[in-house]
């Protein structure tokens, strides 16, 4: 077992029945000035599985994925992480600043429409940065981002830079730092909105294989509806709220 192991048990998916929560939102508020972006949203995400969340643009969307994931604190409402049996929830819209940022580096996994990967760094040195601010040592994180980026189908990339890839290469590559961590939580905001269809489709058939394999639950903010079909549940936003599909029960 490697230090990192050791240093970060990878969670289990078992931890929490099906039945049971890993995140909850309720009453849900967050304004921008006048503007009120999400009007009292509650919503639920449970272990393992693949949530789309879509809307129109300016709908609220983002702002959800921002609220959920702790980036953004809501004006009133809650947002709460099942930690598992025998262990207390946390109340993510309760923490501080340096407990947010602590939980997103440990816990959350993100993925964003442009990847944001630095430019001047490989591939390897951008997946493994994510495990060397976590304290992971450089071997031992060199080691893990390797082996992500190899179930990716990236092994012969490693040491190119994100200028250097294709948009569907660049982006696989953002997946793996997104899971390298080993995160409860993916949340992936457009994450095939800049890639054509081929590549969407791709990137889209990895993530759904690796967040299952590994039991991560999966946040997907989209306007495409093919992106939609690879999530086991969604959810439409409308003017700030949420709005159940008809017909859909868990």
């Amino acid at each position: 077992m490697s230090d990192t192991q050791q240093q970060r048990p990878a969670p289990a998916p078992t931890v929490l029945t099906a039945s049971e929560p890993l995140i909850s939102a309720r009453g849900v508020r967050v304004r921008f000035g006048l503007t009120e972006a999400l009007r009292g949203v509650d919503v639920d995400l449970f272990p393992g599985e693949i949530l789309a969340v879509m809307g129109p643009s300016g709908s609220g969307k983002s702002t959800l994925l921002h609220a959920l994931a702790g980036v953004i604190v809501p004006d009133s409402g809650t947002v709460t992480l099942t930690a598992g049996p025998g262990a207390d929830p946390v109340e993510i819209t309760g923490l501080g600043e340096a407990a947010r940022s602590r939980l997103r580096l440990g816990e959350f996994g993100f993925v964003f429409q442009f990847g944001q990967l630095l430019p001047d760094l490989s591939a390897l040195d951008n997946v493994s940065l994510p495990l060397l601010l976590g304290g992971v040592k450089r071997r031992d994180a060199l080691r893990q981002a390797r082996s992500q980026l190899e179930r990716l189908g990236l092994g012969e990339h490693l040491d190119q830079r994100p200028p250097e890839l294709s948009g569907g290469q660049a982006q696989r590559v953002a997946i793996a730092r997104a899971l390298v961590t080993a995160p409860r939580v993916l949340f992936a905001d457009e994450p095939t909105g800049s890639l054509d269809s081929l590549a969407a489709e791709q990137v889209m058939t990895q993530l759904a294989e690796l967040a299952r394999l590994s039991g991560t639950a999966v946040v997907v903010i989209t306007h495409d509806a093919r992106t939609a079909a690879y999530a086991d549940r969604e959810v439409i936003v409308r003017d700030g709220q949420i709005a159940v599909p008809a017909g859909w029960q868990r």
